[in-house]
């Protein structure tokens, strides 16, 4: 029997590329995945809902095409079968795409349920793989809460997870979301775009809770701008069949839809692993800041841990924890996440929220600059939107970055860089922004937090 340095299990976005680097470094690697890679993100999560958001975007905008001078003869309709169609076809390229890189790499990928009998063997099919060390990505998958009904729901196809209302036949005329998250937050884009209408019920206050206020106040009203209900402080009571039971403000509701969006979150993929004897928070797998796990050589990332359901984090986590196989005692910096919402328009975020400074009694500065006096989003015709950009008090060091904007996701990582090399507003300030460029908005915010922005 052959012996891996490293085993991987999961091929999701933090296993396929932990298995990478491992490969790259020299390491006799080994992945395996029950299903195709790529995992969650590719297949049935991040991918596919950007692809369909793009269309529901474009489909939007084209009925807008007189703001343009643009004149279209005849009605703007959209084929859903056809955006279907696209987003699959863009998922099987890039997973055909990283089953071409796992085999340039020379990585051994074996197609099966992986049950793992120890910390070194873990037995696919008929086969039983032993490894030096194993790191463990098997994600999570969502959670479908014990309300009254809604299982039986489930079960007959009217409630739905994210991952089967990617591949549902036809857009519904009605959607009721359970949850006013990231997920439940973009498929509402989607369909809002396309004439749904969109109720969120949202137990909390308010939705995208770990979001800097400002930016969920905003975008709430843009939401609602757009045709989607928005009840928080509602809570599911029960669902019968089509019909969503629910209670606001003191009172009994009831709501009828084509199709219920269960969107309440994701619980880790921690059954199986039981033989491990993992130290565990709940569901996920605790780890340190190195990704390791209890036991020694075995490493937990991705969705496993729990500490970010975010692709980009898995991936990064997979190179930290191959780093450390390779004895080179690299950490994870969670105060530096990035995150995004892809909404219409988008959010981006890293750092800290202006609520979380004020609880911790830090002292700082907030600079806040609006899209809409930014050349190139009036160009672009899309001036929803702001930038709020957290500073020190004493050294504008950059505690934490709120931008809500079309493109706020192709923005923020430039505030990562600052971040990371313990950059300052007056860095940012300093630094030629081209013109006209979205980014602008960024050195505007630093002079904001300097001083005072050049053109407000």
């Amino acid at each position: 029997m052959s012996i891996y340095d490293v085993l991987v299990l999961g091929g999701g976005p933090g296993g396929y590329v932990a298995a990478i680097k491992a490969a790259q470094n020299g390491l006799k690697t080994a992945l395996v995945e029950k299903e195709v890679v790529g995992g969650i993100c590719l297949n049935h999560g991040c991918i596919p809902t950007k692809a369909l958001l793009k269309s529901a975007k474009l489909y939007k905008q084209f009925q807008h095409a007189a703001d343009y001078g643009i004149q279209l003869n005849g009605e703007i309709d959209y084929d859903w079968t056809s955006m279907l169609k696209r987003k699959d076809s863009v998922v099987k390229k890039l997973t055909t795409g990283v089953a071409g890189l796992l085999k340039k790499n020379g990585v051994a990928v074996f197609q099966g349920y992986g049950e793992v009998l120890s910390a070194s063997k873990v037995k696919v099919n008929d086969e039983t793989l032993e490894t030096k060390n194993l790191i463990l990505a098997t994600g999570a998958s969502p959670v479908v809460p014990p309300i009254p009904g809604l299982q039986e729901a489930y079960d007959k196809g009217i409630a739905v997870t994210s991952r089967e209302l990617l591949q549902i036949e036809k857009a519904p005329k009605s959607l009721v979301i359970i949850g006013g998250g990231v997920i439940g937050v973009e498929f509402a884009t989607i369909f809002s775009s396309l004439g749904s209408k969109v109720t969120i019920i949202e137990m909390l206050p308010g939705i995208l809770p770990p979001m800097d206020d400002a930016i969920r106040t905003q975008y709430t009203k843009l939401l609602k701008r757009d045709g989607v209900d928005i009840l928080t402080s509602a809570e599911v009571k029960s669902v019968h069949s089509n019909k969503v039971n629910y209670q606001h403000a003191g009172k009994d509701h009831e709501i009828t839809a084509d199709t219920i969006l269960v969107a309440v979150g994701m619980r880790a993929n921690s059954k199986g692993l039981e033989k491990l004897k993992l130290k565990m928070n709940r569901a996920a797998v605790d780890t340190n800041d190195q990704l390791q796990t209890s036991v020694p050589h075995v490493y937990a990332i991705g969705d496993l841990n729990g500490k970010y359901m975010l692709a980009h984090v898995a991936s990064h986590e997979g190179i930290v924890a191959v780093e450390n196989i390779l004895g080179h005692e690299k950490k994870m910096n969670y105060d530096r996440v990035p995150s995004a919402v892809y909404g219409s328009p988008e959010i981006a975020m890293i750092g800290k929220t202006e609520q979380e400074l004020k609880g911790n009694n830090i002292a700082y500065k907030a600079s806040t600059f609006p899209i809409l006096a930014n050349g190139k989003s009036l160009t672009d015709g899309q001036t929803d939107g702001f930038i709020k950009l957290l500073v020190g008090e004493k050294y504008k060091e950059i505690l934490g970055v709120h931008i809500l904007a079309y493109n706020a996701s192709d923005l923020i990582a430039e505030l990562g860089v600052t971040m990371t090399l313990e950059g300052t507003a007056y860095e940012l300030a300093d630094t030629i922004h081209p013109h006209p460029t979205l980014s602008e908005i960024i050195m505007e915010a630093a002079e904001g937090a300097i001083g005072k922005p050049i053109h407000i």
